[in-house]
């Protein structure tokens, strides 16, 4: 997305189009227009867009988390930055130049401009276009000039393959020791790192796109008791076995992380309360088929909250704990929030 400081003013009210005037003008254009109703979520992006990245055109889904996704992980920090700064009015015009990712997993440049056409009562954005235009020719263009300046190219260029090679190594392990990082050695699911990383990140989203966003933090009932009963080994297939039962309901974009000991966070991105606490209890009825562990079945206690408008991790992270001590003093095995 992206918006031009240079773009001339619209000579004609955009109210005078219908949406379906307006995206069939755009499907005529040969540069990559998107269209972001910023109060329904929608965006619209023409075929240009699409061919830009390698997609048939409209494959994609018409949200913000398409623009999102293909942006490269290492720009992604300093677009949204810029993109927030014009957003909240602190700059005058959106620009910046990144890359995205194309449907064959390479990534190609793109110069991103866009324009606020219409904000809300409140100040808040309620509808924006702009224009991604292709800057990886100029990109090239530059290296290879870098390279023909050098006396040596044959043995630069021999160079760089094999830095290459080093480098693809190098991301291999780094990779790796990335999952080691964020993962739970016990259960393989994400642990405290991960979730604590991810939690604020999920709250800047949820506020940048008005859209709500709910945890659900879950407790095995008892587990002490398990644990002093028939020792840590069956304690830890006891656990093991709880989380492969939850892995089976978490939806695509949520994460599921290892709060600590036996207690457990969901974290449900675009997931409204009532939703929330749907899919908890379908978590707890999944339970209901566990074995039991020697006399002790298997339950679970959960805490169900939705995020506040403006409210950080912190705060967010303390009322799901306080809904999950609720349902235990209420006698476990059942959902508060």
């Amino acid at each position: 997305m992206g918006e031009a400081s240079n773009i001339e003013p619209l000579k004609f009210n955009m109210s005078d189009l219908n949406e379906d005037m307006l995206h069939t003008i755009l499907e005529l254009v040969s540069d990559g227009i998107w269209d972001w109703n910023a109060n329904t979520g929608f965006v619209y992006r023409n075929p240009a867009w699409y061919e830009m990245l390698g997609y048939a055109a409209h494959s994609l889904d018409n949200t913000v988390f398409t623009w999102e996704n293909v942006i490269h992980p290492d720009d992604f920090p300093r677009v949204m930055a810029v993109f927030d700064d014009y957003l909240n009015q602190r700059t005058p015009g959106y620009q910046a130049e990144y890359r995205c990712r194309r449907q064959d997993g390479s990534y190609t440049w793109i110069e991103d401009r866009g324009y606020i056409l219409a904000r809300n009562i409140d100040g808040s954005v309620a509808r924006m276009v702009g224009a991604h235009r292709s800057i990886d020719d100029k990109k090239r263009l530059l290296e290879e000039m870098e390279r023909r300046n050098q006396s040596l190219e044959a043995i630069v260029e021999e160079r760089t393959r094999q830095l290459s090679r080093v480098n693809q190594q190098l991301q291999i392990q780094l990779e790796e020791n990335r999952k080691l990082a964020e993962t739970d050695a016990l259960t393989s699911i994400a642990n405290r790192y991960l979730l604590e990383k991810t939690l604020p990140q999920e709250c800047e989203r949820a506020q940048r796109f008005r859209q709500p966003l709910s945890l659900i933090a879950m407790d095995i009932d008892d587990f002490k008791n398990i644990n002093d009963y028939y020792g840590h080994a069956l304690g830890d297939a006891a656990l093991v076995q709880v989380v492969e039962s939850v892995k089976r309901y978490v939806r695509e974009g949520a994460l599921l992380a290892r709060w600590g000991g036996d207690e457990f966070i969901m974290i449900l991105p675009n997931t409204s309360l009532a939703d929330a606490r749907s899919l908890a209890e379908t978590i707890r009825h999944g339970l209901e088929s566990l074995p039991p562990v020697g006399e002790f079945h298997v339950t679970m206690s959960f805490g169900v909250v939705q995020r506040f408008e403006e409210e950080q991790q912190t705060g967010l992270l303390a009322r799901a704990d306080q809904a999950l001590y609720r349902s235990k003093v209420a006698g476990k095995n059942v959902i508060s929030g």
